[in-house]
């Protein structure tokens, strides 16, 4: 069902604009449909998915008829409309367990995952939601049967539906583990689980058979698109590990993200890239000394709603840099300039900076009191004649963070994992 989100998403947008498409409501149908005719063998069964779907696409096309009216898409209406596609697929997946006999029924996460009103990107109210699913959810599971929760989706206190932002599928079944205190998460996906590398920009790039949890929020946050970043909270919290396979080749261990992750493998474990970003640099002789200035630049990003990626400074104050996505670079720069205008004309700030540039990171728990990754890095990336712009590592060690010129990004991955010799076959996690 790829693209049915994107589909919901752009349909709201043009009814918005008085443009309705009068043809998705059946299209999303009929393609629906063919899917409940090949996989759900029982006719009665059959007929309550096909009535359950039509009856939401009902509701959406009178969303939209509404918003051709109004002409005003608001947050909390377009998570009402792109959480359509979720209610759609999850009576296909609980019909076709059913056909392979076991009993399956469709449960829209609205009734039990109980949510903020941040609409686009809600946070879950962990106590609510395990009342609820405990309530509702864990009598199925203790009766044999296996219940299809609607990802991506929750609902309000007052039961209004929320989504838990793109890729929040994953994030939900970290959820529902977590509220019922499950031995284990399984994320199905269509990779290995989690490897030391991007394949298509490492060809020898190998699984990692364990990771902790410190490790796998590095890499989501980094650019490994695997998991959503948010997945591993709830299981965190609940210490229950999550364990990261491929649905198309389900006999792999994949990867086990645990408390502890692999204690016996040292070093760096994985390097990965985050692109599309732009290095904003405050600059000036006339900046040592005069307090203020970062405070005053991170209140301007946190205006624009911009969330920084990286930081670095000199302890000489004299330049200060961090990251941002390229697409809020130029009203960032923009509201800077205007933030910091008095100190510009004093000369305390002489240059605001913005270059497009790629994030590097090397990640692993075993880095801390590691001598010579730093030596590793630098001259893996000197040899290959990259030049680093900028770097951080936090004082937890597990993140050594590059600034590098985009055209050099994948080339410096790929130094860093022969440096490092992440390529070795991977152990299987027990």
């Amino acid at each position: 069902m790829s693209g049915v989100t994107n589909s919901l998403i752009e349909a709201a947008q043009k009814a918005s604009k008085g443009s309705l498409d009068s043809t998705l409501r059946q299209r999303l149908f009929d393609r629906h449909k063919a899917v409940a005719d090949a996989v759900i063998q029982d006719e009665a069964v059959r007929a309550v998915a096909l009535e359950q779907m039509d009856r939401r696409l009902d509701r959406f096309e009178k969303l939209c008829f509404g918003l051709s009216m109004v002409h005003e898409l608001t947050p909390r209406l377009l998570d009402a409309i792109s959480g359509t596609g979720e209610m759609l697929a999850a009576p296909l997946v609980a019909g076709a367990i059913a056909a392979g006999g076991r009993t399956s029924c469709a449960i829209d996460a609205t009734d039990c995952i109980v949510t903020t009103d941040q609409f686009g990107g809600a946070e879950p109210l962990m106590d609510e939601t395990r009342v609820k699913m405990q309530a509702k959810v864990r009598p199925l599971i203790e009766r044999g049967e296996s219940p299809v929760l609607t990802g991506f989706i929750g609902a309000t206190v007052d039961g209004v539906l929320t989504t838990l932002g793109r890729g929040g599928s994953d994030y939900s079944a970290s959820i529902v583990g977590a509220a019922l205190d499950a031995d284990e998460i399984w994320i199905w996906t269509d990779v290995d689980g989690v490897l030391s590398a991007n394949p298509s920009e490492v060809p020898d790039a190998r699984t990692l058979a364990e990771i902790s949890y410190s490790e796998a929020s590095e890499l989501a946050y980094y650019g490994a698109k695997v998991l959503h970043y948010k997945t591993i909270l709830p299981a965190f919290r609940q210490r229950i590990p999550v364990r990261i396979l491929n649905s198309f080749n389900p006999t792999h261990p994949g990867t086990r993200v645990s408390v502890e992750g692999d204690p016996s493998v040292p070093g760096v474990k994985a390097v990965t890239s985050i692109r599309g970003v732009s290095l904003i640099t405050i600059s000036g002789t006339g900046m040592q000394g005069i307090p203020g200035i970062v405070a005053k630049a991170f209140e301007v990003v946190a205006e624009q709603q911009s969330n920084v990626l990286m930081i670095s400074q000199a302890s000489s104050e004299n330049n200060m840099c961090f990251v941002i996505t390229a697409a809020d670079a130029p009203r960032v720069v923009k509201a800077l300039r205007g933030t910091l205008e008095l100190e510009l004309q004093r000369d305390h700030v002489e240059e605001i900076s913005e270059q497009p540039v790629a994030v590097v990171a090397a990640i692993g728990d075993r880095m801390r009191g590691t001598p010579g990754i730093a030596a590793t890095v630098f001259g893996a990336l000197g040899s290959e004649g990259i030049n680093v712009i900028a770097i951080s590592q936090g004082s937890s060690e597990r993140n050594i963070s590059l600034v590098v010129a985009e055209p050099d990004a994948a080339p410096a991955i790929r130094a860093l994992h022969r440096a490092f010799r992440l390529n070795g076959t991977a152990v299987a996690a027990k």
